[in-house]
């Protein structure tokens, strides 16, 4: 079965992906624990900094551990959803039964995940100051990778109609006209072709990368543009099928609202629960690379005030 293989993917993803997060936690979790003020907080960082000095020792074993994570962590995103477009791929629906799902829905994982991350992290830049830390060149830098994933879907999206046409299949073809003239006309040419394609190309500007306000509006509408894409393959699909008696416009219940938003409502409270009892900047990476990092910064200074 084809949830089956959802599984062992998903599974297997979410594993590596805590054991990465959880590892790059555990020299600032030992800097907690040292700095802890009650013993209730010292005995709890101290449980999960699993026993870190900062010995020579530690960090290799550490670095190795990372190293190893991060290398597992990059296949298996390919990996799981390539898997997860399985689902649809291996199926007869029309407008799922394609080749182009793997690649599609790895490019639109990319694509929703850094617009996520900047939707989370503007706003906590703002409130905590950290723009030293957080400078323009990283809000760009993500800007400009949305901007290349967003061409990847743009063009999946275009291929999708290009493959229905050239295929000769007429129930393809009508499926796809439906998608943009049917009942969920709306949700494709807001949805997935304004907010998925075209608010992206913004990025082109480098004013636009630099506005932070800019930059928060086309996340917000890749976030939008994401779920109605996802929206709209699954229930656009399934409301015109082979048989037109099964023909059906699916309208959400309050469970299906409300079990929506409860799923936001979580999410939300895990991330401030994380900025607020963990940091929300590894101290330990940044104390790698500010200039008092270098071994020889005290003789370079040094050696600058003779000079002069």
């Amino acid at each position: 079965s084809a949830l089956m293989w959802d599984v062992f993917a998903v599974s297997t993803y979410f594993t590596v992906s805590v054991l990465f997060w959880y590892t790059g936690l555990i020299p600032d979790l030992a800097t907690l624990r040292d700095r802890a003020t009650t013993k209730v907080r010292k005995f709890l960082f101290g449980i999960f900094a699993c026993g870190w000095r900062g010995s020579n020792r530690n960090w290799r074993h550490y670095e190795m551990a990372y190293l190893l994570l991060a290398g597992l962590s990059t296949p298996l995103v390919l990996s799981v959803h390539s898997v997860v477009s399985f689902d649809f791929a291996s199926t007869l629906v029309p407008t799922w039964h394609s080749t182009i799902f793997p690649p599609y829905f790895v490019a639109g994982a990319i694509f929703g995940g850094f617009a996520m991350v900047l939707t989370l992290l503007l706003p906590a830049r703002a409130i905590f100051k950290l723009h030293d830390v957080i400078t323009p060149q990283h809000v760009d830098k993500m800007a400009k990778i949305i901007l290349l994933t967003g061409s990847f879907v743009a063009y999946a999206y275009a291929m999708e109609f290009f493959v229905a046409w050239y295929s000769g299949n007429s129930y393809e073809k009508f499926a796809f006209w439906n998608r943009i003239f049917g009942p969920y006309w709306w949700y494709w040419w807001f949805g997935m072709l304004f907010c998925n394609c075209l608010s992206p190309q913004l990025f082109w500007f480098s004013w636009c990368r630099g506005n932070v306000f800019v930059v928060f509006f086309v996340c917000m509408c890749v976030n939008a543009g994401m779920w109605f894409e996802r929206f709209i393959i699954i229930a656009g699909g399934l409301a015109r099928d082979f048989l037109p008696s099964s023909w059906r416009v699916f309208h959400p219940t309050w469970v299906d609202i409300w079990t929506y938003l409860g799923t936001i409502g979580i999410f939300t409270s895990l991330f401030l629960l994380f900025i607020r009892f963990l940091p929300m900047i590894a101290m330990s990476e940044v104390k790698t690379a500010v200039p008092e990092a270098d071994p020889h910064y005290g003789a370079r200074a040094t050696g600058k005030e003779h000079t002069r």
